[in-house]
Order: structure tokens, then sequence, then C-alpha cells
């Protein structure tokens, strides 16, 4: 297994945070690309295949294998390696991409893996390892919204996920089941039981806008949800752009006016 590397970190903000790591010489972090907002003197940056574990465990082909994992769950095919380069003690800082909270996970006391939604992950110790996870049920698949390809978070090191809005964490018993909607899922641990159940009622889908599937999860384990995914902030500002779901009406009316016209000609 890849040595992790052990940081000190702070966060500060309220809305819109950031967290600030302290590396050591020769530490490092790794992030998504785009979410350094700073770095000291001293700290150098390095663009990998994959997460950057795999380099340490099988070489290139290793590597190659990560960066194909990533591109399953829509992310870029790089990260980011930021180490410290320096004699002193260097910091780097990752910004959150919308309002929310920054939430430290220690993968140690958390049995040395997450679940997370793919576009949660923000940065994490060297050695941390950004998978995929695959859910079991074809349900979740074919309607979870999300897709059901998930990042999975392994090691025994810091990671840093983002919740947009506002966090809540909830502990579920064994057999203890909550149902929430697909966005909203920041990250479980994977003894959490992962699934889609439908909304019997056509007339509730169609007029309660919470559309016909939502995602059951069951515990034991713990989870993390958000109050504001980014999807359903997307989907709000694009309704409120002027003209943005007009101009689709608009161009729908005159298109039957036009085949209109033309059949009275």
């Amino acid at each position: 297994m890849a040595r992790m590397d052990v940081v000190d970190y702070q966060i500060f903000g309220a809305e819109m945070q950031y967290v600030e790591i302290e590396l050591d010489p020769d530490e490092a972090a790794v992030a998504e690309a785009g979410g350094m907002m700073f770095m000291e003197n001293g700290i150098e940056m390095e663009t990998v295949f994959g997460d950057g574990s795999q380099q340490q465990k099988s070489g290139f082909m290793g590597a190659l294998l990560g960066a194909g994992k990533r591109l399953l769950t829509g992310e870029s095919l790089f990260m980011t390696i930021f180490i410290n380069r320096g004699s002193g003690k260097k910091k780097v800082a990752f910004a959150s991409p919308y309002p929310g909270k920054i939430i430290a996970m220690d993968l140690r006391e958390l049995g040395g893996q997450i679940v997370c939604q793919k576009d949660s992950f923000l940065c994490a110790a060297k050695g941390v390892s950004v998978g995929i996870a695959f859910q079991r049920k074809l349900g979740v698949g074919l309607f979870g919204g999300e897709g059901f390809i998930m990042q999975k978070l392994e090691g025994d090191g810091l990671a840093f996920v983002h919740a947009g809005g506002t966090l809540s964490e909830r502990n579920l018993a064994p057999g203890e089941m909550l149902r929430v909607d697909t966005g909203c899922i920041v990250a479980m641990q994977p003894s959490v039981t992962y699934d889609i159940e439908y909304v019997g009622k056509i007339k509730s889908a169609l007029f309660s806008g919470e559309g016909f599937f939502y995602a059951t999860l069951q515990g034991p384990g713990k989870i993390w949800l958000q109050s504001l995914p980014l999807s359903r902030l997307a989907s709000r500002l694009y309704s409120a752009m002027p003209g943005a779901g007009r101009g689709r009406e608009e161009g729908s009316l005159l298109g039957g006016l036009g085949g209109l016209l033309d059949g009275n000609n």
C-alpha cells in the first residue's frame, strides 16, 4: 500500500470555505484540476495520470488503469499533486466550488473507505486512492439521476469533501432506512446499502416536482447529505436566466406555426 502523508490543515470561512493544508518537506497533497486557491513558494505542482497513488503501486500500467477509472466517473484523466520541495513547512489552499461546507474525513477512523458523489471530492493527502464504486443493483444505474458510478476514497489518510448548502451527518442503525433525493447524497460508508425506489403514485410524481425515483439508504453506517446539490443549483440558475426557458417554448411555437403555414400553402 502507498504511504499516506500526514498533513495539518485548517478550514476557513462560513458559506464559501477553503481548506489550508500545511505540508512538511517532501509531503504532498492531491487534488482535482482547478481546485487550488493559492500555494506558498517552495511547493511544486505535478500532473499525473489517475490519482497519483497508482504510480507508486504498479508503475505506468497502474497509473493508466487509475486514469481509465477516473474517465468512467466523468472526471479528468489527470490529477494534480502539490509537493513541498522547500526546506520548511509550506501551505497550499483549496477552495469550495460553490456555497457549502468542506468536510475533513479521516479515513483511518472511518474504516479505510468512503463512497462519495463524483463531484464532491476536493483534495486529500497523497496516497489516498480515488477510484470508482459500482453500485450492485441495476435500478441505481438506470434511474439514479447522478449515475450508478460513484467515487471511492481508500486509504488511512485525510480526505476533504465538499457539500453544497447545509451539511447533515447521520448515523443509520442496522436496518434503518432513509429516503433522499439522489443529488443530496454527499458520501456514505460502504456498509450503507444504496438503491433506487419507485414513487408509486403517478399523480404525486407528476405534480410534486420530485420525479419518479428517489434513493433509499439503509444502515448500518454513517451518511453525509447536502441541502444544495450542484445539479439543483445549476437548474435553478438556468431557469432564472432571461429567455432561457422561453426561448425553447417560442422556438417550438414558431416551428409549429411554420409547419401550419406551409401546410396551408
